[in-house]
């Protein structure tokens, strides 16, 4: 008997590759210390330095809600496909060990 080799989707796709890049973001904003680097223009009092800090906390906890929400989305959307893909092979399974076996009753 021979199995077909299981085929799955890739782990690297677009969405993935979106959500990295958006993961990224903030540090690539932090570190990048010269864009920020000064006083003006201050927030309620605040300088610049210290507001757009606090800022870039708020925008990565927003982008890695999103980015939990993508990924959890698609792993039950790749899950089921898996589920069904298998459930299919298993059905083919039983209906050709069905046939083959009332093949064989027929025969006697």
């Amino acid at each position: 008997m021979s199995e077909t080799p299981e085929v799955r989707p890739p782990v690297v796709t677009p969405v993935r590759v979106v959500i990295g890049l958006g993961l990224v973001a903030p540090f690539v904003a932090m570190l990048w210390v010269g864009s920020y680097a000064k006083t003006d223009p201050a927030f309620i009092g605040i300088p610049f330095f210290y507001w757009y800090q606090l800022l870039w906390v708020f925008i990565a906890s927003g982008l890695l809600a999103i980015a939990y929400l993508i990924i959890r989305k698609e792993d039950r959307r790749r899950r089921e496909a898996v589920r069904e893909e298998r459930d299919a092979a298993i059905a083919a399974s039983t209906a050709a060990t069905d046939a083959s076996a009332s093949g064989e009753e027929d025969a006697r």
